[in-house]
């Protein structure tokens, strides 16, 4: 059962962005100034809604509403790109009763093509028809491109005043690598919490979560994780326990629809969990882990079912990190792998064939003495990975 914060109104329109047939557009709607976030993507190339929301949220830490659509990513569209983002929110903002700039837009789809203004025109109505009878998962189904499910978490969160609501949602299931991943993410909450905590929690969360993530190594123009908190609930967040309980409530639904987007990777077939602990620092920690998490080799005997530890541990030797090579122990699956420079003694073909079977396989490595950690989500790489994205655009 999906627990909807307070003061939120939902909407959504097929406006025939890409297929006539399905919902492409959604709004989500605050019943008044809620404390507004987002974390973007770090692409230099970035898109005309990345680069409106940052402008709105640098102007003001408020805002009333996200629009979102699929099927045009308007990304590389350049001032005219621009003026069609800001004509968006004018249209949506006639029948919202809000203002523009208190509107933040987040889009999807091909990177190149203008906006159709005619459909946004034409759609508007029909958006605004739904206002209020559309659910989250709705929106959360609107904004889909690849994905084969939506994804929508939420959560209750007992603080010292009472409890509030988060609810979570996100699309993304290809060109996804941090910083940000090709992702759109929206976090709605109903407490009374001021602005910049909300952003060091968005901060601390997205980079526990969606920034821990690789399906393909490539990073969107057009990344976006967007916050809202509206009060609604009229529970104040007013003290260091009541924001560990909201973070760490935050945490576990990013956490979630992060796993959810490696889960729904384009053709992928596994989810790895990939532990590296020991090293010198977090950072080298994280380097140890993308390495391997992007290696194409790694990715492939992941599909294949095959125990091939060889690729894992190839992938840690050149990815950067500071260790000794005879500190290194992998476990995978829970089974002891390589330690002291050498395999384990034991016939590992068998020991792990079963293991790779599995859905998710937990990849562990410790590198050193030192306290340096990092976790990385990772899909597989499959045959089918190339034939979405050989079709992408047909």
């Amino acid at each position: 059962m999906t627990i909807v914060p307070k003061g939120y109104r939902f909407a959504v329109a097929a406006a025939g962005f890409k297929r006539p047939d399905r919902n492409d557009l959604g709004l989500i709607l605050s019943s008044g100034p809620a404390v507004a976030a987002g974390v973007f993507t770090t692409n230099r190339f970035q898109a005309a809604p990345v680069l409106v929301c940052k402008a709105a949220l640098a102007e003001s830490p408020l805002a009333r509403a996200i629009l979102v659509n699929s099927g045009q990513a308007n990304a590389c569209t350049g001032d005219e790109g621009l003026a069609n983002c800001h004509a968006t929110l004018d249209i949506v903002s006639e029948f919202a009763r809000v203002q523009p700039e208190e509107i933040l837009p987040a889009s999807t789809g091909v990177i190149g093509a203008q906006l159709k203004m005619e459909l946004w025109n034409q759609a508007g109505l029909r958006l605004a028809g739904t206002l209020g009878r559309a659910k989250p998962m709705d929106v959360a189904k609107a904004m889909m491109t690849t994905d084969t499910f939506p994804k929508l978490v939420s959560k209750a969160c007992q603080l010292s005043g009472g409890e509030v609501r988060l609810l979570g949602m996100c699309k993304g299931a290809g060109m996804i690598c941090p910083t940000m991943a090709t992702l759109l993410g929206f976090l709605l909450c109903d407490a009374d919490i001021e602005p910049r905590a909300w952003r060091e929690m968005l901060t601390y969360c997205a980079d526990r979560s969606f920034n821990a993530l690789t399906v393909d190594g490539d990073t969107s123009t057009n990344d976006c994780l967007l916050a809202l908190a509206n009060g609604a609930a009229r529970v104040r967040v007013s003290s260091k326990d009541d924001l560990e309980s909201l973070r760490q409530c935050m945490l576990a639904v990013c956490q979630e629809l992060s796993y959810r987007i490696v889960q729904d990777a384009e053709g992928g077939t596994k989810v790895a969990h990939i532990v590296v602990s020991g090293a010198k620092s977090h950072p080298q920690a994280e380097l140890a882990a993308r390495a391997i998490g992007n290696s194409p080799l790694v990715k492939t005997a992941l599909f294949g079912c095959d125990p091939n530890w060889g690729r894992i541990i190839a992938a840690l030797g050149r990815s950067g990190a500071d260790f000794e090579p005879q500190d290194v122990v992998l476990n995978i699956g829970g089974i002891l792998v390589f330690e002291k420079g050498q395999p384990a003694p034991e016939d590992l073909d068998a020991l792990l064939a079963p293991v790779m079977r599995h859905q998710d396989v937990k990849i562990e490595l410790c590198i050193g003495p030192g306290r340096g950690t990092f976790t990385l989500l990772a899909s597989d790489l499959s045959k089918r990975y190339v034939e979405i994205n050989a079709d992408y655009r047909t």
